[in-house]
């Protein structure tokens, strides 16, 4: 019985570690995931599963690049990410944009999405994926509706880059 419990204690124990949680809590605006990765792969892993969705990058920022470039310029010479690991990608899907935007017109804010993947000198064997959460308190019905489906597919898309499963919300 001592030995089927602690065995049931250590599975636990293992699979609470190695389980990735939200970095956010339901309220920010920020919604990050974390897993022990290589950078690169996960990074490789953003890239395609934004393709996979039949969707065109517009546009990759170099993050971290442009804050180590800078830094001297600003007075910190501080690293915050791991040798330039640290981007951002740009992307709209025209389905999901045109429903947000005959929902309100002002939700052209939102467009285009970004999904960042990142690694830090804090936690330099954790690789992030995250995204800003779009406003769902505010406007019509319509509006909350179609901008959680903006949440759906940017949630969906930092998942797979990570192989997480799906969570219920």
């Amino acid at each position: 019985m001592r030995y089927t419990l602690l065995i049931l204690s250590a599975v636990a124990l293992v699979a609470a570690c190695t389980q990735p949680k939200p970095a956010a809590s339901a309220a920010s605006s920020v919604v990050s995931y974390s897993a022990e990765a290589v950078f690169d792969t996960v990074r490789d892993e953003l890239h395609d599963a934004i393709l996979a969705k039949g969707l065109v990058i517009d546009n990759t920022q170099f993050i971290a690049k442009m804050l180590e470039r800078t830094g001297k310029d600003v007075g910190s010479s501080k690293p915050i990410f791991t040798e330039g690991r640290g981007q951002a990608f740009s992307f709209c899907s025209a389905v999901i944009s045109r429903k947000t935007m005959e929902a309100d017109v002002h939700n052209i804010a939102f467009c285009p999405y970004t999904l960042v993947v990142y690694n830090t000198v804090a936690e330099p064997k954790k690789v992030y994926v995250a995204y800003r959460r779009p406003a769902l308190n505010e406007g019509s019905d319509a509006a909350k509706a179609a901008l959680k489906e903006v949440e759906t597919l940017l949630d969906g898309i930092a998942r797979d880059a990570l192989r997480l499963k799906e969570t219920t919300k």
